[in-house]
C-alpha cells in the first residue's frame, strides 16, 4: 500500500511522508503512536495544488540563488538506535551511578563522532528525534544542541564532550521524582512544584561521588535551571556564579522543552519557541544566546513556507544571525525575498 497523506506530529514534523510504501514496521509504529487509520493511494491523481506549482521565473531564481545550509549534525539509524537504548538505560531506576557514567560516555562518543565526522556547525532540531518518550528524546536533544552551541562558541573538544555528558545527565534526578508528579497531566500544585524543582539537586547527588565525571559536569547538572538574574533554582545563584556549561544547557533545555508536547501542555512552534528564547535577555546569557541562535536552522534550504503576504515560497539560503528570516523565492511570482537584509520586505514574515 502507498500512503496518500503525510503523517505529522503535533509540531509539524514529518513522521511518514506521502508516497511512502507501508510495511509492517511503519504500520506498527503508527499504531503505537495512536494513529489508527490513514488514506491509501487508490490510483486516482487529483489536480496538483496550484499554489505549489513553480513558475519558470521562480525555477530560474531558485537555481541561481540556492546556497546549501551549513553542515548539520546527522545521526544514522544505527546511532539513533544505540543512543535510544543507552539513554533509556541511564534513566532506568536502580542503575548504578558508575554504569550511568559509562553509558553516558558511550552515547557522547557517538554524538561527538556525528558532529565532527562532517564538521557540523549547525543543527536542524526536527531530525533529532530518537525516541517517542519525552525524557529520552529530550536528554539527547539537549546534549546535541548544547554540544553544537559549544562548538560554535569555540570551546575545546574536551569541553564539548563534557557538555554532552552533562546534557545527557541533566535530568537524571527526575528518576527520584514520583511519577504522579512527573507525568501529571495538569498544572502542578505549589508543593508538587517544589519537589519537581529538586530534580537537579537529586541528579547532582546521584553523580557527585562518581570519579569518572568532572566537577564541571556535576556542576552543570546542578545548575542547569539557574538564571543569570537569580530567578532560577535550586540555589538562586546569578551571573558569574553559574558555570558556562550550565548557561549553555539552560538555553538548550528551555528550547527543547518548549517545542515538545508534554502531558500538561502542547508544544510551541519552533518559531514561537525561538521568539520566547529571544525575549529572555534578563534570564539567559546574551552571548551564549546569540551563539545558540546562530547554530539553529529552522527553515532548511529546500523547505516550502507560507509568507504573510499569502504566497508560498521555497527557502534558498539561510542567514545565521537572522534564523527567522531566510531568503526565499515565491513559487508563483519568482520574487526573491531577502527577509534578513532587504528592508522593503520588513513587513513580511514566515507563517
Amino acid at each position: 500500500m502507498i500512503i496518500d497523506q503525510t503523517i505529522v506530529d503535533r509540531i509539524g514534523r514529518n513522521l511518514v511522508v506521502k508516497g511512502a510504501e507501508l510495511d509492517e514496521y511503519i504500520i506498527d509504529s503508527m499504531l503505537k503512536m495512536g494513529i489508527m487509520s490513514a488514506y491509501i493511494f487508490d490510483g486516482y491523481l487529483p489536480d496538483p495544488d496550484e499554489s505549489l506549482i513553480t513558475s519558470p521565473e521562480a525555477a530560474r531564481q531558485i537555481e541561481r540563488l540556492t546556497k546549501s545550509d551549513r553542515s548539520k549534525v546527522k545521526l544514522s539509524e544505527d546511532v539513533k538506535k544505540r543512543v535510544a537504548e543507552g539513554i533509556q538505560y541511564i534513566y532506568s531506576s536502580g542503575v548504578d551511578t558508575q554504569e550511568i557514567s559509562k553509558a553516558a560516555t558511550n552515547i557522547t562518543d557517538d554524538l561527538m563522532n556525528a558532529i565532527f565526522s562532517n564538521n557540523a556547525v549547525a543543527i536542524d532540531i526536527s531530525v533529532l528525534k530518537t525516541s517517542d518518550e519525552y525524557t529520552f528524546k529530550h536528554s539527547v536533544d539537549v546534549a546535541t544542541i548544547a554540544m553544537i552551541t559549544a562548538k560554535s562558541a569555540g570551546l575545546a573538544k574536551e569541553q564539548i564532550y563534557e557538555i554532552g555528558l552533562a546534557g545527557l545527565l541533566h535530568d537524571v534526578g527526575k528518576t527520584k521524582v514520583p511519577d504522579s508528579i512527573l507525568n501529571k497531566p495538569g498544572r502542578l500544585e505549589d508543593d508538587e512544584f517544589e519537589i519537581m524543582k529538586k530534580h537537579s539537586l537529586f541528579g547532582y547527588r546521584m553523580i557527585e561521588n562518581n570519579p569518572d565525571l568532572s566537577s564541571a559536569v556535576k556542576l552543570a547538572v546542578l545548575q542547569h535551571h539557574e538564571k543569570i538574574d537569580g530567578s532560577g533554582y535550586p540555589m538562586a545563584v546569578k551571573g558569574d556564579q553559574i558555570s558556562s556549561y550550565a548557561k549553555i544547557l539552560s538555553i538548550s533545555d528551555i528550547y527543547d522543552a518548549l517545542v515538545t508536547d508534554r502531558p500538561y501542555k502542547s508544544a510551541f512552534s519552533q518559531r514561537d519557541a525561538i521568539e520566547m528564547i529571544m525575549s529572555m535577555t534578563g534570564e539567559l546569557d546574551i552571548k551564549i544566546m546569540e551563539t545558540f541562535l546562530e547554530s539553529m536552522i529552522l527553515y532548511p534550504v529546500g523547505s516550502i513556507v507560507e509568507l504573510s503576504n499569502g504566497e508560498k515560497a521555497k527557502v534558498v539560503s539561510n542567514t545565521p544571525k537572522y534564523i527567522l528570516r531566510p531568503t526565499v523565492v515565491g513559487l508563483q511570482s519568482g520574487i526573491a525575498y531577502d527577509l534578513a537584509n532587504d528592508m522593503s520586505y520588513a513587513n513580511i514574515i514566515i507563517l
